[in-house]
């Protein structure tokens, strides 16, 4: 579909954000609206998005359901109640939830980082209600991202985040993506859970074999250590099943999600299994902000966009399509070591440094994002069509052949 965004809709540019701390270095543009799979910038540059927020943007820029929902929320005057009392969204959608899924029990946080903070307490918990007070050591795996907060950060394998923040919290360790090394290391008498995303994000676009998960549930099982997939970036439809457990054929005890869940807005959840579910009491964990009415809303209307079967057929058929073309563009310019991924979540390995690439294809009108040094991710809007994928490849393949 041809862009419906025109430079005489561009705001009069505004100056620098200089008083935001300077955790990231951001591109120069900056963005005024957006439609689509496009934005535009306050000079009135169209860029094609092949970076979703990172996956947040399922759904592109200006769905006009959304924005009605949202607006329709806000007319409620509920824009937050606090947990200490019930708002309808927020039951209606932890329901929906559960009865889509295996869980017998959700709770919302307020980022993907938080919810995998709460699933490692729901674990060691739930390992304690019948383990000795020893069983609480959570293991992830190898090229793993889940966070950058206290927990999550130890079970990050990225030097970079967590060599200035050592000493890092304890009980917490990463082990190789290896079945023989994580059975050589899940003690079951100290082991609590596993952390592991059926498809690494940040780890550089990495699939996990199917193998391999059903060997690490076959392990959990027999060793009463919890499962949690970690699909914050994966999961909600990016891979063409709602679930990436339902992707992989293999049911964890508890999903960690967030990105997608209410369309940009700030929002994460665990969905828990009713053992887990069983040990929890209140006063054991908690929220100022999760789980709201305008962001149960929200999410409503999203997961019921991204459960679509039509929906999850499109990113199925035509993310096969796109790492079809991926490939071919490998094989035409010889930029690319490798191509990997499946559904609308693909990662393409680059000879040269990613960051170049990234660079030249901002420029050049096309928003990427990279996961290490030479993996570039291709994660658009879940709503894109092969017009739109077909503009951006383009951009993308001249990026590659311009170094």
């Amino acid at each position: 579909m041809a862009s419906t965004l025109a430079p005489e809709t561009a705001a009069t540019p505004t100056a620098p954000a200089t008083g935001l701390l300077g955790t990231y270095k951001r591109a120069p543009a900056l963005f005024v609206s957006g439609c689509g799979c496009e934005l535009v910038d306050d000079a009135g540059k169209v860029y094609i998005d092949f970076c979703a927020g990172i996956a947040t943007n399922a759904l592109g820029y200006a769905d006009p359901g959304l924005a009605a929902t949202i607006t329709q929320s806000l007319a409620s005057g509920l824009i937050h109640l606090s947990n200490l009392y019930r708002n309808a969204p927020g039951e209606a959608l932890a329901n929906w939830l559960v009865e889509r899924s295996f869980a017998s029990n959700v709770f919302f946080s307020n980022s993907g980082a938080e919810a995998n903070e709460g699933a490692f307490k729901f674990a060691r918990k739930w390992a304690r209600s019948f383990g000795p007070v020893e069983k609480c050591e959570i293991i992830s795996v190898r090229g793993a991202f889940h966070g950058r907060l206290g927990m999550t950060l130890a079970a990050t394998d990225r030097a970079q985040y967590r060599t200035p923040f050592l000493p890092l919290a304890g009980g917490i360790s990463i082990a190789e993506r290896d079945l023989d090394d994580l059975a050589a290391t899940m003690d079951p008498d100290r082991v609590a859970a596993v952390i592991v995303e059926p498809i690494q994000g940040e780890g550089g676009v990495r699939p996990m074999p199917r193998e391999f998960l059903e060997g690490l549930r076959a392990l959990c099982t027999e060793r009463r250590v919890a499962l949690i997939f970690d699909e914050i970036q994966c999961g909600l439809g990016r891979t063409g099943h709602f679930f990436a457990y339902e992707w992989a054929g293999v049911v964890p005890d508890m999903v960690t999600l967030a990105k997608p869940l209410a369309g940009g807005l700030p929002m994460g959840a665990i969905l828990v299994s009713a053992p887990i579910a069983a040990t929890i009491a209140p006063g054991d964990h908690g929220t100022t902000y999760g789980g709201g009415p305008l962001v149960a809303s929200a999410a409503q209307y999203v997961l019921g966009r991204l459960s679509d079967p039509a929906m999850l057929a499109h990113v199925r058929e035509v993310g096969a399509w796109l790492g079809d073309e991926l490939r071919a563009i490998g094989a035409r310019t010889g930029a690319l070591r490798e191509v990997r991924g499946t559904g609308f979540m693909w990662g393409i390995d680059t000879h040269e440094p990613a960051a170049a690439v990234v660079g030249r294809a901002f420029s050049g009108g096309l928003l990427l994002v990279g996961a290490g040094e030479h993996t570039i991710r291709v994660i658009p809007p879940l709503v894109a069509d092969r017009e739109v994928l077909s503009r951006g490849l383009a951009r993308l393949e001249a990026a590659l052949t311009a170094g």
